[in-house]
């Protein structure tokens, strides 16, 4: 049963015309299911936002830049300039050690690979959902699934996910 709910890039740049990832509208809705539930559960949710620099589509203040979905009560925002959310940023302090995290966002083979090794390194039980993250390339996503298996990440479809409450009262 996972406690957090880690959202990577899920960005209007990255989900909307102009450019956005293959297989968008399945994508945006696996992780908006997702969403839902961790929301309904208790679940503590994170949603990490890419900074790019000048002029890239989700340079700050842009309008793909934007996340997709609205923040609510108690979650958080994390803005990152590197491909692991944790690099440079306040993510580890939001995260129990040890907590299970379910992962889902943009670009597989970048941010997610990059965040999900690093929550394995600092001992968080990792979930990749399938269906639930993307990118430009049809074969990257499951080569990425794969290779995160080998490395200790579990791989599973959004309907095996399950949340639970967040433990701590404080809401962080």
């Amino acid at each position: 049963m996972a406690s957090v709910l880690l959202l990577l890039d899920v960005q209007k740049n990255m989900l909307l015309p102009p450019a956005p990832v293959l297989g968008a509208a399945a994508v945006s809705a696996a992780i908006e299911e997702l969403l839902g539930r961790a929301r309904s559960a208790g679940s503590l949710v994170v949603h990490v936002r890419n900074g790019g620099v000048d002029g890239d589509p989700d340079e700050p203040g842009t309008p793909g830049w934007e996340l997709i979905h609205e923040i609510r009560a108690g979650e958080h925002v994390v803005d990152k300039a590197k491909p692991d959310a944790f690099a440079g940023t306040g993510l580890g302090s939001l995260i129990p050690v040890g907590s299970e995290m379910v992962v889902a966002g943009m670009q597989s083979e970048f941010c997610v690979r990059a965040t999900a090794r690093a929550a394995l390194d600092r001992g968080h039980r990792v979930v990749l959902v399938r269906g639930a993250h993307g990118t430009y390339e049809a074969r990257v996503p499951r080569e990425i699934e794969a290779e995160l298996r080998a490395a200790g990440v579990t791989v599973s479809g959004p309907e095996a996910v399950k949340f639970e409450k967040h433990g701590r009262e404080d809401g962080i």
